[in-house]
């Protein structure tokens, strides 16, 4: 995996503008996160310190700072971080956010620990086959009663699987490939994974109890489009208003481009 990590650190790092440049007025993509923060509101109490996995550019450490929360942001790409760096000194928050470039398989280097909740979102965990070797070091990182808040992307994606009706059957199926969907970015090519939420509480086992699981973008689009919502704004809210209210109920709650989920760290 350590060369594929660094494809993916490469690869991140050359599109690091790029990404802040889409998800700039991105009214879908904003709508997600603000649902994400709502969760983690929920269950993480303001003031907490958060080691963040995977942080990107730094777009939720920011958030999550200006709500009252303390950030160790981690990321493998140094583009990445170089714009976290910028936004920490933009907006002031040097009392509020660190940062570190540190893979999320290597929890023994983090600084700072323990930490009251561990956190990464829209998807950044989905570039492993496999998620317990990064829960297996969790407790390197993580207080007892602890909160773990992960945003993963599961195989039922409803949005990619209507392609089918498009003609692209390969996009709308990709999602079930048993060895991964073969990802492109900035001329590089990685391996992106996914997980139903059934095989991530067996890999968090029985030291953690699950508080909360939901759909996130269960019927609206994925991210990935930046257009819908303002070419079809009465449609999207309809569909928004659908997907507030099947997000947390089975079986949607392990669909969508995400899910999000919260487990509590028990030691036995």
């Amino acid at each position: 995996m350590d060369n594929e990590f660094d494809t993916v650190a490469e690869a991140f790092s050359r599109t690091a503008e790029k990404y802040d440049a889409f998800a700039d007025d991105h009214p879908n993509q904003s709508r997600m996160r603000s649902k994400v923060y709502a969760h983690v509101q929920r269950y993480i109490p303001a003031g907490s310190r958060i080691l963040e996995l995977n942080c990107g550019t730094g777009t939720d450490a920011v958030e999550l700072a200006r709500r009252g929360y303390r950030v160790h942001a981690t990321d493998i790409a140094a583009g990445m971080l170089e714009r976290l760096q910028g936004k920490i000194v933009k907006f002031d928050l040097t009392e509020k956010i660190t940062y570190q470039q540190c893979s999320f398989t290597e929890l023994d280097q983090i600084q700072g620990s323990p930490f009251d909740a561990v956190f990464s979102d829209l998807g950044g965990l989905n570039c492993i086959p496999d998620l317990s070797p990064v829960i297996a070091q969790l407790p390197k990182v993580l207080r007892p009663n602890g909160l773990v808040t992960w945003v993963l992307m599961p195989p039922v994606c409803l949005w990619e699987m209507a392609e089918i009706f498009r003609g692209h059957p390969r996009l709308a199926f990709r999602r079930f490939s048993k060895n991964g969907t073969r990802a492109h970015l900035e001329g590089l090519y990685f391996t992106v994974y996914y997980f139903t939420p059934k095989k991530v509480l067996q890999w968090f086992g029985d030291q953690y109890d699950c508080l909360a699981l939901e759909g996130l973008s269960v019927i609206t689009p994925t991210a990935e489009s930046k257009n819908f919502a303002r070419r079809y704004s009465r449609l999207y809210r309809t569909l928004s208003w659908l997907d507030d209210r099947v997000a947390s109920h089975f079986p949607w709650r392990g669909w969508g481009d995400f899910f999000i989920v919260t487990m509590r760290y028990q030691p036995k």
